[in-house]
């Protein structure tokens, strides 16, 4: 069975250091991964509000997604497959907001997660629409042992009040009790939660991830460099190379393999085109002029 959710940006003051978000990550990592290799983000997955379909999670229901959530995948619109597959949640925590009251009467609370996904080609676009606010509502896609109901307490379906309606003062929804499982989460346009989505984060960064954003985008230009200086080289080594197809190749490769492959065609274009040694001029013999007309 899928629940769905759903979002708005909301404010997010929380400013977690980058190190220890990159120590979380590493966790669903193969290979330790880097700063500038990373894109995180703070995202409400559901909350304890009934929602556009009249229903809702409990507290305790939020608090055992957050454990089912941890390492689940990010999907679009929760199509199940693998070439879907944009992010992973690696962290996850209820927040209170007992100031604020749901319609069943409780104080609010959601579940947030922290996504991360890699800075590739393949996701620039994606990680623009997501600063963009463009992606933003998502829904999770999971499974609860109960659902009850909110005016008699009876599990689904075996009692008369219909879900939407009122009875006195008192809303009828379903509350979905005992999460199971947890499948995956999804970019979805019209989520079935109005609040959950892309949290936006607001106020000024730490000193930490300034320095490690700053150091990530000149890791990112210099690569760039690097691959186009290893591109001119091997134009200039071999005239039958493809350079777009070569250029291609070399987006794919990291920095010890670009470095070794400068060097070989550093030498090979230095063997090609040996410098000119330099002549030693003849000194210039001074012209003789017929100084008579400046006899006087």
């Amino acid at each position: 069975m899928n629940i769905k959710g759903g979002m708005d940006v909301e404010n997010d003051m929380k400013q977690p250091s980058a190190q220890e978000e990159l120590a979380y990550i590493n966790q669903f990592a193969k290979s330790p991964l880097t700063a500038e290799e990373v894109y995180f983000f703070p995202v409400r997955l559901c909350d304890n509000e009934v929602d556009r379909d009249f229903e809702r999670f409990d507290r305790a229901s939020l608090e055992k997604l957050g454990e089912l959530f941890l390492g689940k995948s990010g999907l679009f619109d929760h199509q199940w497959s693998a070439q879907g597959q944009t992010a992973r949640i690696y962290r996850t925590e209820v927040v209170e907001e007992p100031a604020r009251q749901t319609a069943a009467g409780d104080g609010y609370c959601w579940l947030k997660g922290w996504a991360y996904l890699l800075r590739t080609e393949k996701n620039r676009d994606l990680i623009a629409e997501i600063e963009g606010g463009i992606k933003k509502e998502v829904s999770v896609g999971c499974s609860v042992a109960r659902r009850v109901c909110s005016v008699c307490g009876a599990s689904e379906g075996t009692c008369s009040h219909v879900k939407g309606q009122t009875y006195g003062e008192q809303l009828c929804f379903l509350e979905l009790q005992d999460p199971t499982d947890a499948y995956e989460w999804s970019f979805v346009a019209v989520p079935a939660q109005r609040n959950a989505g892309v949290v936006k984060r607001f106020g000024p960064e730490d000193g930490q991830m300034q320095v490690l954003r700053k150091q990530a985008e000149l890791g990112r230009k210099y690569l760039h460099w690097l691959r186009r200086e290893v591109v001119r080289l091997a134009m200039l080594a071999d005239d039958g190379l493809d350079g777009q197809v070569f250029a291609g190749v070399a987006e794919k490769l990291e920095e010890p393999e670009l470095l070794e492959l400068r060097k070989t065609y550093e030498a090979r274009v230095n063997s090609r085109f040996p410098a000119s040694a330099q002549l030693c001029q003849q000194p210039r013999t001074p012209e003789k002029h017929d100084e008579s007309m400046f006899l006087v």
